[in-house]
């Protein structure tokens, strides 16, 4: 099954957290990478007084015997954990942020704990970019392709550097 995951870091060296957030992952079995995404260095949403994130999507091929969309995301807090992150404000800083964006064609609405697809993904271009970038013809289960909800938005993507509003 396709999953996407966002990652983001803004704490550190932010590109290897990335890199050692994917390789916790990976350690899972039926938990594999597949494809990333460049990485993006994107300015903060809410939270402005803070560095920029380091932000990346990358799809993993997780075996549907073993995993369900809680387990999964279970397991993205728990790589969280282990890497030390502290939730000490909404937005704020963080040395690693994971994200459950798609779980193959899953729609899950279970209040705060989980929603799939992620409930702002539509509105972030730090992660509608590089999920284009991955799959350029991806749609989400309600049909709407990634590169119209781009569309939607308002941003700008300079080299490697993302700015939204």
């Amino acid at each position: 099954m396709k999953v996407f995951v966002s990652l983001g870091s803004n704490i550190g060296d932010t590109d290897e957290n990335l890199n050692e957030a994917v390789a916790r992952l990976e350690k899972y079995e039926g938990i594999d990478p597949v494809v990333w995404s460049e990485i993006y260095m994107t300015e903060p949403q809410g939270l402005k007084d803070q560095a920029w994130f380091a932000n990346q999507v990358v799809r993993f091929a997780v075996d549907p015997e073993l995993w369900s969309p809680h387990g999964f995301l279970s397991t993205l807090q728990a790589v969280e954990g282990q890497m030390q992150r502290v939730k000490k404000q909404i937005n704020g800083p963080r040395i690693i942020d994971l994200d459950l964006i798609l779980f193959g064609d899953e729609v899950i609405e279970s209040g705060e704990y989980l929603t799939v697809p992620h409930s702002r993904a539509k509105d972030r271009a730090f992660v509608l970019h590089p999920l284009a970038e991955l799959e350029s013809e991806l749609s989400f289960p309600d049909g709407t392709k990634v590169s119209e909800a781009l569309d939607k938005i308002d941003y700008r993507i300079e080299g490697k550097k993302i700015y939204q509003n």
